[in-house]
């Protein structure tokens, strides 16, 4: 172990900064209405409103439950009807981590359409030769079928279903059909690209799915530092892309209730915060800078020393895109596995190996986990 810990890296909340275009309209007095008017409420909906109002405290050494600048713009979307919806799943998604609580669910899940990318950014783990080779057997794309199957035991259990993860998912050839069949189900629907292969067929599939957040990945606002950070792609090409989406949804989309968000990751060489927002703001409702983790390589890391319990493992499950499922993504080779699709995704959740993974956080043995042990997230 070095002597000196790596700084922990709080996955949760890890926005260095973020910007919006149009100020929000505080949330507080929709909650009030809702505690007041709402009968039946369910327990996790009263307890969100209740802490996030100060009416309740949180439990002693947690954080409260707190309405942060991004969770009122997308509580300022919603009707007053799919309020509880949200609350429910945002609540969940903030505190259970925290609090080490679990139900059958996790609160959040990324759906990997493919691993590949056409990109080779140099913070991720595309940059890793053994995960791209094909013979390796770490490529692919999802079917539609086992989309389906995923996607349906998601409706009503997980509100937060984000179609992303190792690789870039507008290059999966079924992800027109993939948004389609999600489309109207979740109020938390995310897409993560980067941009350079949207068109107008994609741009529509996009806007038509109701998709809540749709964040374009670009770290610069300089033409010739951009390639130097997204190795393999092209500022001209991603800005004419995004000004396309946002041309789109104007015209076609205006009730759209979609936010669109430039998210970069802060490393050396990425532009700062006001030469991104001067550059995008004009076609994006957001733009955010996000802390840099070694994802690239934490396989062979040193020991970071890092002993405290990973929120992940109380957050998210990965499914890829040939149905294995892990816990993180940090750990891109399936080195955790949890188990695959042929188990229902509560199976999975609470399997005995999830479990395993979970207790030996809880009792500071991650070191015994690779790449748990090269891995500072908490």
């Amino acid at each position: 172990m070095p002597e000196t810990p790596a700084k922990a890296y709080r996955k949760h909340q890890s926005f260095v900064e973020i910007r919006q275009k149009r100020p929000h309209a505080d949330a507080r007095t929709r909650l009030e209405k809702l505690l007041r008017e709402g009968t039946e409420l369910d327990p996790i909906v009263k307890l969100a409103c209740e802490e996030a109002l100060g009416i309740k405290k949180a439990p002693a050494s947690h954080e409260p439950f707190t309405l942060h600048a991004n969770v009122q713009e997308e509580l300022s979307r919603l009707t007053d009807d799919e309020l509880p919806r949200y609350l429910r799943y945002r609540f969940r998604y903030e505190t259970y981590p925290d609090r080490k609580l679990l139900d059958n669910f996790p609160p959040c899940i990324q759906i990997e359409p493919t691993s590949a990318c056409n990109f080779r950014c140099v913070f991720c783990y595309q940059t890793d030769a053994e995960f791209v080779s094909k013979k390796n057997g770490h490529m692919g794309s999802m079917s539609l079928d086992l989309f389906k199957r995923v996607i349906d035991q998601c409706v009503g259990n997980i509100e937060a279903v984000t179609l992303a993860s190792r690789g870039e998912p507008t290059a999966a050839p079924k992800f027109k059909e993939m948004l389609a069949y999600a489309a109207g189900k979740f109020l938390a629907l995310k897409v993560n690209t980067n941009a350079s292969l949207l068109d107008e067929a994609k741009c529509h599939a996009l806007l038509s799915a109701d998709v809540s957040t749709l964040v374009f990945s670009a770290d610069s606002a300089v033409e010739s530092e951009y390639p130097k950070l997204r190795v393999g792609g092209d500022l001209k090409k991603v800005l004419k892309n995004v000004r396309m989406f946002a041309d789109i949804k104007r015209k076609h989309y205006p009730k759209s209730r979609m936010i669109t968000r430039v998210s970069g990751v802060s490393v050396p060489g990425s532009s700062g915060l006001d030469e991104m927002e001067k550059f995008w703001g004009e076609y994006v409702d957001q733009v955010a800078f996000v802390n840099y983790n070694p994802w690239e390589d934490a396989y062979h890391a040193a020991p970071t020393g890092v002993t405290a319990p990973c929120s992940d493992l109380w957050r998210r499950m990965f499914v890829w895109w040939d149905g294995r499922v892990n816990p993180c993504d940090v750990d891109f080779k399936s080195t955790l596995l949890v188990g695959t699709t042929d188990k229902t995704l509560t199976n999975l959740w609470r399997s005995p190996v999830y479990e395993k993974l979970r207790e030996d956080h809880l009792a500071k043995k991650r070191a015994s986990h690779s790449p748990c042990v090269g891995c500072a997230v908490v």
